[in-house]
């Protein structure tokens, strides 16, 4: 497939994408928006929540001070195995902010798609801190930032932590207690997390689309 055709059926699929997460009510936030990388070009598809289409904007003019876009592209720059990004979140990912602002991994399929949350940050030059050690969530200015090696992966990612934020969310506004999985079940799941980042790494960065990551 050639650069054009990809770069239209991407668009396609960020429409598809938008309208799905929208559905769902998992691009909440006070300005939510979506993106996904441009595979061998040095662009990307974003648009807010409420657009219709999305522009192709470089990644290169980014950050811009004002734009949306602008943590969209740096996380590009940081993670190459990343090629689409949602910032805004769910009702439940958006209170974690009155919880420390990061989850522990409570949760198998947490620990083994979304990885280890770091702290919150409210700073573009703090992100290389909280995002190069691989997971795929965090607190950026008080809102959830949700990564995918591919589209389809970031709605997984989406769902999962909308759905393991809910949990911990009401289990912490209740005075319940929550432990962490044992170090070697957390160990082992992010040891599989960063394979197939790498794997994704090397597609992005020979200009292909990463592949879909398949089972456990």
């Amino acid at each position: 497939m050639n650069t054009m055709l990809i770069e239209q059926s991407l668009r396609a699929q960020w429409k598809d994408l938008r309208a799905r997460l929208t559905a769902k009510r998992l691009l909440v936030g006070s300005a939510p928006s979506l993106s996904l990388r441009l595979p061998g070009s040095d662009a990307m598809w974003f648009g807010k929540a409420s657009d219709l289409e999305p522009q192709r904007l470089s990644l290169q003019e980014l950050p811009r001070p004002g734009h949306g876009g602008g943590t969209h592209a740096a996380t590009y720059a940081l993670r190459d195995d990343v090629c689409a990004v949602a910032c805004g979140g769910g009702d439940f990912g958006l209170r974690l902010v009155d919880f420390d602002g990061a989850m522990p991994g409570v949760f198998d399929e947490q620990v083994r798609h979304l990885g280890k949350m770091m702290p919150p940050t409210r700073e573009t030059s703090e992100l290389a801190r909280a995002l190069r050690p691989g997971g795929n969530v965090l607190l950026f200015k008080g809102e959830p930032v949700v990564l995918g090696m591919t589209g389809a992966r970031l709605v997984l990612n989406a769902e999962l932590f909308e759905k393991c934020a809910k949990a911990y969310v009401l289990a912490q506004a209740c005075g319940g207690a929550t432990r962490a999985l044992p170090w070697i079940v957390r160990f082992v799941a992010n040891r599989r997390l960063m394979k197939d980042e790498k794997l994704a790494s090397a597609r992005t960065k020979a200009g292909l689309l990463p592949e879909e990551t398949k089972g456990y």
